[in-house]
C-alpha cells in the first residue's frame, strides 16, 4: 500500500467537497482508513507544496505519482484510494 499525499487549501470549495467525499468513502469501505494520508495545506506549507508539480487543488499523489489534479468527484477519489491499496 502506498501513501496518499493530498494538497488542499482551506478556502477552496472543491477541497471541502473532496474531503466530504473522502469521509463518505471511509464509511463505505473501512479498508480505506488504513491508507496513510498526508493532507498538506499549500498556504500553511508552501515549502512542501513547491516541491511538487501541480497547479490546482485538490491534488492527489499516490506515492510519487500524481493521480488527480483539480475538481474531483466521488468516483475519482475512490480510484485514488483503490490505486493506493493496489500498489
Amino acid at each position: 500500500m502506498k501513501k496518499i499525499t493530498l494538497f488542499t487549501m482551506k478556502t477552496c470549495p472543491h477541497c471541502k467537497r473532496a474531503l466530504g467525499w473522502m469521509d463518505e468513502l471511509y464509511k463505505e469501505n473501512a479498508a480505506y482508513k488504513t491508507i496513510e494520508l498526508v493532507n498538506i495545506d499549500e498556504n500553511l506549507h508552501p515549502d512542501i507544496a513547491e516541491k511538487y508539480d501541480y497547479y490546482y487543488v485538490p491534488t492527489f499523489y499516490v506515492g510519487d505519482e500524481k493521480k488527480h489534479e483539480g475538481v474531483a468527484s466521488l468516483e475519482i477519489i475512490r480510484g485514488v484510494f483503490d490505486a493506493a491499496m493496489q500498489e
